[in-house]
């Protein structure tokens, strides 16, 4: 029998009861996977009526390549266009750093306290 490896991409969907819609996302966001969380995502966004805010958890992450970025920033495109506040919580030092170099922090909604947020996320803008 095979241990399944430690990158293995997983996506784990959840609503909860005051109209959130959850990704949990754990292994690389690449080329190879990016497509199913757009794909996860589209369809909570879809909804209707949708979400009022769609968190995705990266703290399981372990690799976000540009087709992975990719995604983010089509996830936030179809969150702006349905008015659902996007957030990405628990962003590996790796996310931050891409997002900041990229310039496209910004376009991620600020961390409610308690869900990961910290310095890090408040001054992402440059390569550390």
């Amino acid at each position: 029998m095979t241990a399944a490896p430690e990158n293995a991409f997983e996506l784990a969907v959840t609503l909860d009861d005051d109209g959130d819609a959850h990704i949990t996302i754990a292994g690389d966001l690449d080329w190879e996977t990016a497509d199913e969380l757009t794909d996860a995502a589209r369809v909570l966004l879809k909804a209707a009526p949708p979400p009022g805010r769609l968190r995705v958890d990266c703290g399981r992450m372990t690799l976000c390549d540009s087709l992975g970025l990719a995604s983010l920033l089509m996830i936030h495109r179809i969150a702006t266009a349905t008015g659902t506040r996007l957030q990405l919580e628990n962003r590996p030092t790796f996310l931050r750093r891409l997002l900041g170099m990229t310039g496209t922090v910004h376009l991620f909604a600020a961390l409610a306290a308690g869900h990961g947020a910290g310095p890090e996320d408040a001054d992402a803008g440059g390569a550390r």
